[in-house]
């Protein structure tokens, strides 16, 4: 970039270069950074406290006799300091003592270049320069290879394809934000290591990636190393050095990640009742590091599509076949997630899961559970705490179970006054299981009993109405309710703003 200078100087002032000189090999220095760094008048170069300069040793062979030196020796790295404003108001001093240095030769008519390792604005020092001076003197800037493209070429693997996307992150966010972040993109670059090496593992286990993740150091100088991030000695790692998760397209089809070879598991996930704000960051993590997605139709559309991924849509009645072919991907090396509305434990697919993978030839295969908000849950915060006591679950479905049971299980938890949260209480096929368990709890629950009726909570048809238990119209009832029936202690309140709250006491009254 350019901007004009405005001096009054009878000598025209220099001319500022910041100049890449690419991750380390001295090749790699492009054919105008080598031009500009032999034609200037200062060569400026930033130094840690014991004087050596990386930057200048990847330029020193590029240097003529009679030039000016100005190595810039930070004052602290990472290390403390007494300076009265912190770290930071050290280093910021020495940005601006830095800048006025630099003005003082441009001042004079001489051209400055400043070495910039990489790229001067991929994380370089040389930035604080620009900040400072490019808008008083005419500036140019020199891109340079930078330590990411130098890490793909050193592992030889693609950093992304076709619409995959590549995002570049510092080591020092906190584990929990990176490994988010590390869940929602499909490559990574992980910049800043060192001290920050630990808690960058942390995130990449976190988020579902280890085993795709790479270490490299140093990247093109004699001093090179590489290979599997999950196999490095945390004291060996230094700042310059950074992890990469490369395209995972061109991963799958070189044949697996930084193990080589993968191990295929199952995760069953939960996606909660609703909106995408009620999914879980583990949830998150577990999709994203996924290379197949399997479920019912509607609930695998609520997932993100990836290019990446296959996707695998299949009718609402058939758990076990779908189970089933989720162990068999997963045998094969797959990552597979199989995803449940609300929590797959709950009425859902993780007993399907577990009850196919008894079979001896999927025994081996690894399966995880990965929780979310409930159903039960979702409904009971829209209205109140109406699950605020003790409470039960039960289906009214008597697809996998006799009604006989679940009149006797309806009984049970109505003698025993809990609270009961009804999951699929009607269909189009079974339009008389509410009506006889509406008459059932009748014998033993008053007919103001407070109920709650949820529908489709956290979708975009979302309803939620506050009745009574001999008030319910059972046919204003279908399989994307979900009921919860209050004990005798539950009480539904009129709030100051018009609206009803539902809770049942946290004590109860000694018989």
């Amino acid at each position: 970039m350019t901007t004009s200078a405005n001096t009054t100087n009878a000598t025209p002032p220099g001319r500022l270069y910041g100049v890449g000189l690419g991750p380390g090999d001295p090749e790699l220095v492009t054919v105008k950074a080598a031009r500009l760094i032999e034609a200037a008048d200062v060569v400026a170069y930033h130094a840690a406290r014991h004087g050596r300069s990386n930057a200048r040793a990847i330029a020193a062979g590029y240097f003529r006799d009679g030039q000016i030196e100005e190595p810039l020796i930070y004052p602290v790295t990472t290390e403390g300091t007494d300076h009265p404003g912190g770290y930071q108001g050290a280093i910021d001093e020495f940005y601006a003592e830095a800048a006025a240095r630099l003005a003082a030769h441009l001042d004079a008519g001489r051209d400055v270049v400043v070495l910039a390792e990489g790229d001067p604005f991929f994380y370089g020092s040389y930035m604080h320069m620009h900040k400072r001076l490019a808008d008083r003197y005419e500036t140019t800037v020199v891109p340079g290879v930078t330590s990411v493209s130098a890490a793909s070429a050193v592992l030889g693997r693609p950093l992304m394809e076709r619409d995959e996307v590549l995002t570049v992150l510092p080591g020092t966010l906190p584990p929990e934000e990176l490994a988010t972040r590390l869940s929602t993109t499909d490559s990574a670059a992980v910049m800043k290591l060192g001290r920050t090496f630990t808690g960058v593992r942390e995130a990449l286990e976190r988020s579902g990636r280890l085993a795709d993740a790479w270490y490299v150091e140093r990247a093109t100088t004699d001093r090179e190393r590489s290979g599997p991030l999950s196999e490095v000695d945390p004291e060996t790692v230094p700042y310059f050095s950074l992890a990469l998760l490369p395209s995972p397209a061109a991963a799958a089809f070189m044949g697996g990640g930084a193990a080589d070879e993968p191990t295929g598991s199952v995760t069953v996930i939960g996606l909660g009742p609703g909106p995408r704000d009620w999914l879980t960051p583990e949830a998150q993590a577990a999709l994203a590091a996924a290379d197949d997605v399997i479920g019912y139709g509607p609930y695998v559309d609520r997932v993100p599509v990836s290019p990446r991924q296959r996707r695998h849509p299949s009718d609402n009645r058939v758990e076990a076949e779908r189970a089933a072919f989720a162990l068999d991907l997963a045998k094969r090396g797959r990552r597979v997630a199989v995803v449940s509305s609300g929590d797959p434990g709950v009425f859902a697919m993780a007993a399907a899961v577990l009850e196919t993978a008894e079979d001896p030839q999927w025994r081996d295969v690894s399966v995880r559970i990965v929780p979310g908000l409930t159903a039960a849950q979702a409904v009971a915060s829209r209205a109140g705490a109406p699950l605020g006591h003790d409470f039960c679950t039960l289906s009214l479905s008597d697809r996998l179970k006799p009604w006989a049971v679940i009149e006797k299980r309806l009984t049970a938890a109505a003698a025993a006054d809990l609270v009961i949260a009804i999951y699929n209480p009607a269909s189009k096929t079974r339009t008389e299981q509410l009506v006889r368990a509406q008459k059932l709890l009748l014998e033993h629950r008053s007919a103001d009993t407070p109920v709650v009726v949820g529908r489709d909570v956290g979708g975009p048809a979302e309803s939620v109405r506050v009745t009574t238990l001999g008030d319910l119209d059972p046919a204003t009832v279908d399989m994307r309710c979900l009921l919860i029936v209050g004990s005798s202690q539950t009480r539904a309140v009129i709030r100051s703003d018009g609206t009803t709250a539902v809770y049942t006491p946290r004590t109860y009254p000694a018989e």
